[in-house]
Formats: structure tokens, sequence, C-alpha cells
């Protein structure tokens, strides 16, 4: 849904940059198994052979093309998980807030982040199983060890009432994410602020049904 560019990280060469950048784009849009170096190569304005005296082969860059996008996003996240689970004033609206926050971080990831991931999504059984695991580790899992760090100080706190923190994470973002993320088909249709809001608000008083302890 967004446009605008993840800044490059300090210190990468810009053509590296551009071919990771090309590669995130052409395969957000073919897909992994049509996406060819060729098609790379022309989209980031080099050779061939550039492409592999850096990568070398399709996997290899599809790799670095998906971590390095998940890494920027799950940084940008834990930002969030610190700002608005570090110091709970009020256990509702600091769940809510960072529940809107999150997904809108997510939705207005720029448009070529969103369609590579929903390529990860629809072609999981065709993507070499390694690259899978650690786009796993590096971003959705990730999030949710943080945010269930996060729950377990809250509950040590009596703020809420889980035997397993990490399922409670897991809870709390099908509540508050999911159906965000269904309603909008991944960030490929757009979404009000006030539908997050409000389907965020949602699945944040079922979660303290489940978790609350009313403190």
């Amino acid at each position: 849904m967004g446009t605008e560019a993840t800044p490059a990280r300090r210190g990468r060469p810009d053509k590296r940059e551009a071919m990771i950048r090309a590669a995130t784009r052409v395969f957000g849009r073919e897909g992994y198994e049509r996406a060819s170096v060729d098609a790379i190569a022309a989209e980031a304005g080099v050779s061939k052979k550039t492409i592999y005296n850096h990568f070398a082969d399709k996997a290899e860059l599809f790799r670095t093309a998906a971590l390095e996008g998940v890494r920027d996003v799950s940084e940008h996240i834990s930002i969030l998980i610190d700002k608005h689970l570090s110091k709970i004033l009020d256990l509702q609206t600091d769940l809510t807030d960072f529940a809107v926050d999150r997904a809108e971080a997510i939705l207005d990831a720029p448009d070529e982040h969103t369609a590579f991931s929903r390529t990860i999504r629809a072609e999981v059984t065709s993507l070499p199983p390694e690259v899978l695991d650690e786009w796993l580790r590096e971003g959705p899992m990730r999030s949710l060890r943080e945010i269930a760090s996060k729950f377990q100080g809250m509950a040590d706190r009596g703020l809420l009432d889980i035997d397993d923190a990490g399922k409670a994470a897991e809870y709390y973002t099908l509540l508050t994410f999911t159906p965000i993320s269904d309603r909008t088909f991944f960030g490929a249709l757009p979404i009000s602020a006030e539908e997050i809001r409000e389907l965020a608000g949602d699945g944040v008083r079922m979660f303290l049904r489940l978790y609350g302890t009313g403190a």
C-alpha cells in the first residue's frame, strides 16, 4: 500500500543495493518460479554476469532480498514494541495502540516488499526450506518472541494471567492483526484508519477476556 522506499543501509554498495531492490520488485511481481536472473539484471540496469559476481544463483538472490526486507520491517516493529509495551499505563489502550501501529507499519511498507511477502506466502511449497526458515525466524517469529517477552513481564506484574507467554503472543497476533491482514488481502486492498483501530480494539478486548486479570 505504501510507496516510500526503505533507506539503504550505510556501507552497502550502490550496485548491490540496486540488484537487491530489483530482485525484490521482480520476485514480487512475477513470483519465485517465473522470475529470471535476466529479468532482474534488466530491472537493475546491470549485466547478468554482474549479478553472478555478487550472488551464486537465483536462490541466493531471493534469500538476500527476503531477509533484508523482513529485517527492515522487524526492526521497525521492535521499536513499536518498546514504545507501547515497555511501560504500561493503561493495558487495553497500550495493547490497542501497538496493534494499530504494527498493522499500519506492515501494511504501509513499500509496495515492493508487500508484494514480495505475498509471493512468499503464495509459493511457500516451492521455496528453499532453509530460506523460509530464516525468513520466519528473522520476521514473524522475531516479533512474536519480543512480544512474548513483554507479556511475560506484564504477567510478572499481575497485569496478565498467562501460563505460556509465547502462545499468548500468538493469540494476540491472531486476534489483532490477522483480521486486518485478511480484510486487506495482506495489503492488496485499502483499509481506513478507523477500521484498523476498530478491528484492533475488538481483538484486544477478546484477548483480555482470555488473559486479563482486571488489574
